[in-house]
């Protein structure tokens, strides 16, 4: 049961996008869609998992001193790995995402994963915060890429809901991806505030 609690912990209590309001960057870079969005809360929660397992199992061998630049080389390795293998397997998602997968390395949501929780727990539960957590950014990214991509285009998921005439571009550019995640925002206080 505390493994189910610490994985729902990241989906609603602590969604790092609606409550705690971190990783911005990739939240309103990538969002243009809900394909990218998607795209990018899995690679994002990827590396929270493995991160998360490799750090609390090494988190009793690295010294104090050396701890924060010792969870950036397991990050940024995991993310190099990652990087890889999409280019590799899926040359579209990197066409799309480009730039912002190398800049897992510096989202702070997995460093603060990492120093927050993997290396102050067992590796079962460290996994289960970093599912938790990494699900809770998926979740929030693609909600945000399909608002966007619905109002901006009339399409979710490529899936054409109404005529792209009828959209606002304004949705589909930066400025969109600001007033669509205040919005959402607001409306997810609003629905956990009794």
């Amino acid at each position: 049961m505390n493994n189910m609690k610490v994985l729902l912990n990241g989906i609603i209590k602590e969604n790092p996008t609606f409550v705690l309001l971190l990783g911005m960057c990739p939240t309103l870079g990538t969002t243009s869609s809900a394909m990218n969005g998607m795209s990018m809360g899995l690679a994002t929660m990827a590396v929270l998992i493995f991160s998360n397992l490799i750090i609390s199992l090494i988190k009793n061998l690295i010294p104090d001193m050396v701890r924060i630049p010792s969870f950036i080389v397991v990050i940024a390795s995991l993310v190099t790995i990652l990087q890889m293998l999409i280019k590799a397997y899926a040359p579209e998602v990197d066409a799309s995402l480009g730039l912002f997968i190398p800049l897992i390395v510096v989202n702070c949501i997995i460093l603060g994963r990492a120093e927050a929780f993997a290396a102050k727990n067992g590796v079962v539960s460290s996994i289960f915060d970093g599912i938790g957590m990494g699900l809770g950014f998926t979740i929030a990214l693609t909600l945000l890429g399909a608002v966007r991509e619905l109002l901006g285009t009339g399409k979710v998921f490529s899936m054409t809901l109404f005529p792209e005439s009828y959209g606002a571009l304004i949705f589909v550019l930066a400025p969109g991806a600001f007033i669509a995640l205040g919005y959402l925002i607001a409306i997810i206080n609003k629905i956990r505030t009794p």
